[in-house]
C-alpha cells in the first residue's frame, strides 16, 4: 500500500508542472493582452490612450517580455514566495482575491459532494435490489430528468419559485447585511441558509448520474457466481448485499472525488452568474474576458492542483476499498 501511495505522489510532481505550463499557455493563446483589451474598451467609448503611458504600463506588468520569462516570473513567485502576482483588472494581489473566493468554492464543492452521495447512495441501492419496482421506475425517471435539465435552467426555476411563492431571493451565498461583514455565528447560519440552492442545482446532474452508475454496477454484482453461492448457503440478503457486492459497486462514489471540483467550477461558472455566487467561477470568467493572465492562470492552476490532490485521495481510497487497484489488476 505504501509503495502504491509513493508512486502516486511521485507522479503528482510532473503532473502539476505540466498543468502550470498548460494553464499559462492557454491564457496566452488569445490575440493581444490585458492592455489591448483596455485600449479596445476606451476606443469603443471614444477615448484615446497615450502610447507612452501604454508602454509604461506594459513594462510595469511585464507584458513586453517573452512568454517564457512571464511564465518563470509567475511560477517562481508561486513556488518560492507564495506570490501569485497582481490582478490587472482588480489592482489587487491575486492571493487576496483567491483567499476570498476559493474557501467558499471548496465549501460548496464538498457540500455538493456530500449531498450527491447522501441522495444517490440509498436510491441507487434501493433501485438495484428492487429492480423493476415502482420505486425503481420513479428513480430512473428522475435520473433521466436530472441529467437532461441544464444547471442554469434549474437555478432559474428555483429563483422563480422562491420569489413568487416564498417572497425571498435565493441568489448569492449571503444576505446583503452579511455580504461584507466579518465571520461570526450569524454569518455562518446565513451561509447555510443560502447554500442549499446552489448545492441542489449543482448536485442534480451528478446525483442522477451516480444513481444510474450505482444501480448498474450493483445489478451486475448481484448476479455473479459468488453472490449466488453465498445466497445458496443461506446468508441473509441484507448482509450479503452490504458485505460484498455493494463494496465493489461503491468504486464510482470514491472515484468522483478527483473530478468533482473541476466539474463544479466548469459547471458553476454559468450557475454562479445566474445565482450571483461569490465563488471562483465568476472571477475566472471575468479574468478570461479581460485577459487578466495572472488571475486567470492562478485560478486554473489552483483548481487543477486541487484536482490532482483529490485524485490522489480517490486513488488511495479506491486501493483500500478494492485490492485489485493497488495490485494493478483493476
Amino acid at each position: 500500500m505504501l509503495t502504491y501511495i509513493g508512486r502516486r505522489v511521485m507522479l503528482m510532481v510532473p503532473t502539476v508542472f505540466v498543468i502550470s505550463v498548460v494553464a499559462f499557455v492557454i491564457i496566452q493563446l488569445p490575440p493581444g493582452d490585458y492592455l489591448t483589451t483596455i485600449v479596445s474598451q476606451l476606443q469603443a467609448q471614444g477615448d484615446q490612450i497615450d502610447k507612452a503611458e501604454l508602454a509604461s504600463l506594459s513594462a510595469r506588468y511585464g507584458l513586453d517580455q517573452p512568454v517564457v520569462v512571464q511564465y518563470w516570473k509567475w511560477i517562481s513567485g508561486i513556488l518560492l514566495h507564495g506570490d501569485f502576482g497582481m490582478s490587472f483588472a482588480w489592482n489587487r494581489p491575486v492571493s487576496a482575491l483567491l483567499g476570498e473566493r476559493l474557501p467558499l468554492t471548496i465549501v460548496l464543492a464538498i457540500t455538493t459532494l456530500l449531498f450527491t452521495w447522501a441522495v444517490a447512495f440509498p436510491i441507487g441501492v434501493y433501485s438495484a435490489v428492487r429492480q423493476y419496482s415502482a420505486g425503481d421506475y420513479v428513480a430512473t425517471t428522475l435520473g433521466f430528468i436530472g441529467l437532461a435539465i441544464p444547471d442554469f435552467l434549474l437555478a432559474l426555476v428555483l429563483m422563480w419559485i422562491g420569489l413568487n411563492y416564498f417572497g425571498m431571493s435565493v441568489g448569492g451565498l449571503f444576505s446583503q447585511e452579511y455580504l461584507d461583514s466579518a465571520w461570526n455565528l450569524g454569518k455562518l447560519i446565513d451561509l447555510l441558509g443560502h447554500l442549499w440552492v446552489p448545492v441542489v442545482v449543482l448536485g442534480a446532474a451528478g446525483t442522477a448520474g451516480l444513481i444510474r452508475v450505482l444501480r448498474a454496477n450493483l445489478l451486475d454484482e448481484l448476479h455473479k457466481p459468488y453472490v449466488v453461492a453465498a445466497r445458496a448457503r443461506g446468508m441473509p440478503e441484507r448482509r450479503l448485499t452490504m458485505k460484498y457486492p455493494l463494496r465493489v459497486a461503491l468504486n464510482p462514489f470514491v472515484s468522483t472525488i478527483g473530478w468533482v471540483l473541476p466539474g463544479l467550477v466548469s459547471g458553476e461558472v454559468i450557475v454562479a452568474q445566474v445565482l450571483s455566487l461569490q465563488t471562483t467561477g465568476p472571477l475566472l470568467l471575468d479574468s478570461l474576458k479581460s485577459q487578466d493572465m495572472y488571475l486567470a492562470g492562478s485560478v486554473i492552476f489552483i483548481v487543477s492542483v486541487l484536482t490532482v490532490i483529490g485524485t490522489l485521495i480517490s486513488d488511495i481510497l479506491l486501493a483500500w476499498l478494492d485490492p485489485r487497484v493497488r495490485l494493478g489488476h483493476g
